[in-house]
């Protein structure tokens, strides 16, 4: 208690960490149902505690996560959240031996999460549960902690799945054409890349759906070379509307194109959420439609007439423009003694990670490097950092950006082909690369 008197049953205001003075929210007011003071082992209940005491509530844990600030004022601010020097890098995935304990597992990871300010546990888009904390003993003591006391149920550990994305390098070789299932409607379409830096600030979204029409046109236009007509016609953006990739109408007269429109995009969004590779994320495509052959009879060109080839003839487009994938890269901050570099080379080079900058602390024998390093390959990073450095050096991960990946995945053999194929095996489609054939239709 850091001032005034907090008594059982009174009404208080609980502010979350993203409680900002004046808005409601993150903002519960609740009655704090007892009061109690712990005593060694034992606890004891009290009416009220005045200021400068430790003190336990009772009814307010629900609406908490990590920390908070209780108060009765109106325009209270928020005591400060604790900043931690080291961020969450080790991540495990965990997984119930048994189906039915699901709940318990749930249930003790957000307790987990409560009682360690420093443990990020997150659900990936694969569904996995992924618990990060800042170093191998660290994620031990919490899944034991887990194990025994919150979610007391047996699990398995794992590495996480690195989550790749789905992009082109060139233009589509061949304008791809699919039908719908009657056979009147035909969809035209070819695939291109987005520029990596568009792609970023589309994420960030300063290009994204939500920015000033006239403004994107016209960077389009001037920065990234699009064509006047392109820039005004897009039609949406994907994954779930906001992601790096586009479909633009680069049609020429087609009567009632607008009616198609929606259908065309939700069937988009449905691509660009399972690729045909391997059924992750699209990022950085940008689809352009061609033109639109339709039926002249609306009964004839309905969403189950058109989505199905949309989705295929854009699985098409991206497969004929030469299909890659983009891999996450982790910014790594190491700060070590000058005699200690070596070891952290020879371990980034291992790692196919690439050393950028260093720079020398003035007045002292350390040199701060910064590097890239896959998110694939840092999985037991910072204890082989460790081991070739003895312990000298202290890395920091933080995500960065993507990057495509070296070769080509058609190549029978390729590291690309074999990653890919890994993927199928572990969602369980048909371990085989995807075939054009199933894809595209001949006129």
């Amino acid at each position: 208690v850091f001032s005034g008197t907090i008594a059982t049953g009174q009404k208080v205001r609980i502010q979350g960490p993203h409680y900002k003075p004046g808005t409601k929210e993150d903002l519960h007011v609740k009655n704090i149902q007892r009061t109690v003071l712990m005593m060694g082992r034992t606890t004891e209940q009290i009416a009220d505690v005045p200021c400068g005491n430790t003190v336990a509530l009772v009814g307010v844990d629900q609406f908490l996560l990590k920390s908070g600030t209780l108060t009765t004022l109106e325009d209270a601010h928020n005591i400060a959240d604790m900043k931690y020097s080291v961020s969450p890098v080790v991540k495990v995935a965990v997984k119930v031996k048994d189906g039915k304990e699901l709940p318990k597992l749930v249930e003790g990871l957000k307790k987990l999460s409560k009682s360690d300010p420093l443990v990020v546990c997150t659900t990936e888009e694969s569904g996995e549960h992924v618990i990060a904390g800042c170093g191998e003993l660290h994620v031990e003591i919490c899944l034991k902690d887990l194990r025994d006391e919150y979610a007391q149920c047996e699990f398995t550990v794992s590495d996480p799945v690195v989550s790749y994305r789905e992009s082109v390098s060139e233009l589509s070789s061949v304008t791809c054409l699919a039908k719908s299932p009657n056979k009147h409607n035909r969809i035209y379409l070819t695939a291109e890349p987005l520029a990596d830096e568009l792609s970023n600030e589309i994420e960030a979204g300063k290009m994204g759906p939500k920015s000033d029409p006239k403004e994107r046109a016209k960077n389009l236009r001037e920065k990234y070379e699009w064509d006047e007509n392109a820039a005004r016609k897009i039609w949406c953006y994907g994954p779930e509307t906001d992601g790096a990739n586009v479909v633009v109408d680069t049609t020429q007269a087609v009567q009632y194109l607008l009616e198609i429109k929606e259908h065309v995009n939700s069937a988009f969004q449905w691509a660009s959420k399972e690729g045909p590779l391997c059924e992750e994320n699209m990022r950085g495509i940008r689809f352009n439609l061609t033109d639109v052959t339709m039926h002249a009879d609306a009964i004839h060109r309905g969403a189950g007439q058109i989505m199905p080839p949309t989705r295929r003839c854009c699985f098409a487009a991206e497969m004929t423009a030469k299909p890659t994938l983009q891999e996450p890269v982790f910014l790594v901050e190491i700060t070590c003694p000058q005699e200690a570099m070596s070891g952290v080379y020879n371990c980034m080079n291992l790692r196919r990670g690439c050393v950028f900058e260093e720079n020398p602390r003035e007045g002292t024998p350390l040199v701060q490097v910064k590097a890239h390093l896959p998110v694939s390959e840092s999985f037991g990073f910072v204890a082989a950092l460790r081991q070739a450095t003895s312990g000298q050096a202290f890395p920091q991960c933080v995500f960065d950006h993507w990057e495509a990946l070296q070769g080509d995945c058609m190549e029978e053999g390729s590291k690309m082909q074999a990653l890919i194929l890994n993927i199928r095996k572990r969602k369980n489609i048909k371990v085989e690369m995807p075939k054009l054939g199933d894809y595209l239709d001949k006129l």
